[in-house]
């Protein structure tokens, strides 16, 4: 019988994550909460013929804020359910040394294990309790435990996992195994590649044999998304990258936040590469936007919710591929929107005419730039083609060619909408339809937003903190949160069909920080 709690952390995941543990062998039961009982997940292996697993979590709909739903997997022949212990099997593991941890003197064990090009270290400390009152042995106390990865093919580290062990006891008491009176358990929705990581997440990290669940998933994702890698050591980085980004979803996604994360087109990409795709680059130079017009707007009665989707000012969600193009997919949206509410036309006009054009106002093609430097390039050249007229999105930096009888949509004037001011932005967007706005794109949150209101507490909102151009297309309230409704260029396959519902609480990732729009001439 075993109680024990502690903090998870996967520093190359960026995962600190509380959980309790509760373990009763002789009953074939294990309980494992995570974030402070958020998440609560069973593991009952005398239920049924080869056990049944549970997990308890919180569901919110239109209809429900947070009401607990339970979800059963039964065992199956071939992956039957078992006691899921907070700590690792020490059977293969051989004593080391005797040292200090914490200011407790601890036992040092260690294991070894070498498959294919991944040598891996497991470490636990261990210390002793105070012999009992009744003159008993006294009892090991884990103290601390750590995983490190090396890839050999690869020369680096792509795995590091702690887990800090807080409380420990021998006594339990046994209904902690029991559900909740009056819950009801349905089966997991979605295909079944994930259920078992779901329901026992903390399988993945304890065991020092792999369980195989992320390769299975890896090989689902390179079905589905159809990744070819040039070699080994490519596959080897891209496996490692995708499991990283795994565990950060599955984690996040049970800490009960407004807004759920989810696997996409993205999920084999590393940070440093996805910070490629976030091109809003910021020169010195001011801007000669126009200041925000208040008195114009004085008796204008916004609408509770706002969506230009629904009137047809909004071209499809496109794809910027790996390419820090986004100020140019901003800049076509404004533009785009603008054109519909001056003709109700709508027309797709060419990013690619700004990537290879725009170079002479500040911008960089692919290495970035800012929507105000390609409205300035739009102005002075009398209009911008369309992608039917200029050619197709390439990804890439291409020769610019110009046929000045192509040229749409001539900008007299931009302006700046007064920065911080989520009330002007409204205005803007309700008067002059889309609007692009620039935000903090660089957390690992963002990247693998699936739906729900997404705030992120490390966002920030400063100009200097503006990394990446998007297009704002309304506004709304959900469960009594308000959001900006912001397209990306990032394809359909990232976020809600390519959008994302982000708080206006705080000004978070500065929606409202530096965002303009344009007058048509």
């Amino acid at each position: 019988l075993i109680y024990i709690s502690g903090i998870i952390s996967l520093p190359y995941a960026e995962i600190e994550e509380p959980f309790e543990a509760w373990l009763d062998l002789p009953a074939k039961s294990s309980r494992i909460d995570y974030y402070h009982g958020q998440v609560l997940t069973y593991q009952l292996a005398s239920e049924q013929q080869y056990g049944t697993a549970y997990k308890i979590s919180p569901e919110t709909t239109e209809e429900e804020l947070n009401v607990m739903k339970c979800f059963q997997i039964n065992g199956t022949k071939d992956e039957a359910v078992t006691p899921q212990a907070a700590l690792p099997d020490l059977q293969d593991f051989k004593f080391l040394r005797v040292e200090y941890y914490r200011g407790s003197l601890c036992q040092v064990w260690q294991n070894v294990t070498t498959v294919g090009y991944k040598k891996n270290t497991y470490t636990l400390w261990m210390t002793h309790s105070e012999r009992g009152a009744d003159g008993g042995k006294d009892t090991p106390i884990p103290i601390h435990y750590e995983m490190m990865g090396y890839n050999t093919l690869l020369g680096s580290h792509y795995d590091k996992y702690l887990v800090e062990y807080k409380e420990f006891s021998t006594e339990v008491n046994p209904k902690v195994f029991l559900l909740p009176e009056g819950m009801s358990c349905g089966g997991f929705p979605g295909p079944g590649v994930e259920h078992h990581m779901l329901a026992n997440p903390m399988k993945d990290l304890i065991h020092t044999s792999a369980s195989g669940q992320s390769q299975r998933m890896f090989s689902h994702f390179k079905d589905k998304f159809q990744r070819q890698y040039n070699d080994e050591r490519e596959h080897e980085k891209r496996e490692h990258a995708f499991v990283l980004n795994l565990r950060y979803i599955h984690s996040k996604n049970r800490a009960g936040m407004s807004f759920s994360l989810a696997l996409n087109s993205l999920s084999d990409r590393t940070m440093s590469e996805l910070a490629t795709m976030r091109g809003r680059k910021r020169g010195k130079t001011p801007n000669r936007g126009l200041p925000f017009p208040f008195k114009a707007y004085e008796r204008v009665n916004l609408p509770e919710s706002l969506d230009w989707r629904l009137y047809g000012a909004v071209t499809p969600v496109k794809d910027q591929a790996i390419c820090g193009s986004c100020w140019s997919f901003a800049t076509t949206g404004a533009v785009e929107g603008a054109l519909f509410v001056k003709t109700g036309s709508l027309q797709v006009l060419s990013q690619q005419m700004l990537i290879d054009c725009s170079w002479g106002f500040g911008n960089n093609g692919c290495d970035g730039g800012e929507e105000w430097r390609a409205y300035e390039w739009i102005m002075k050249h009398g209009g911008i083609a369309t992608t039917e007229t200029y050619g197709a999105y390439m990804g890439m930096n291409g020769f610019c060619h110009v046929d000045s009888s192509e040229l749409t949509a001539r900008i007299q004037s931009y302006t700046n909408v007064t920065s911080g001011d989520q009330l002007a932005l409204k205005m803007a967007l309700f008067k002059n339809g889309p609007v692009a706005v620039s935000i903090d794109a660089s957390h690992r949150s963002f990247v693998f937003y699936s739906h729900g209101v997404y705030y992120e507490p490390a966002c920030g909102n400063t100009v200097d903190d503006l990394d990446h151009a998007v297009l704002a297309v309304g506004y709304g309230t959900l469960s009594g949160e308000p959001y900006w409704l912001i397209k990306n260029s990032w394809s359909t396959y990232w976020g809600n069909d390519g959008y994302i519902l982000m708080s206006m609480k705080d000004n978070n990732c500065g929606v409202a920080t530096d965002a303009t729009y344009v007058t048509l001439a």
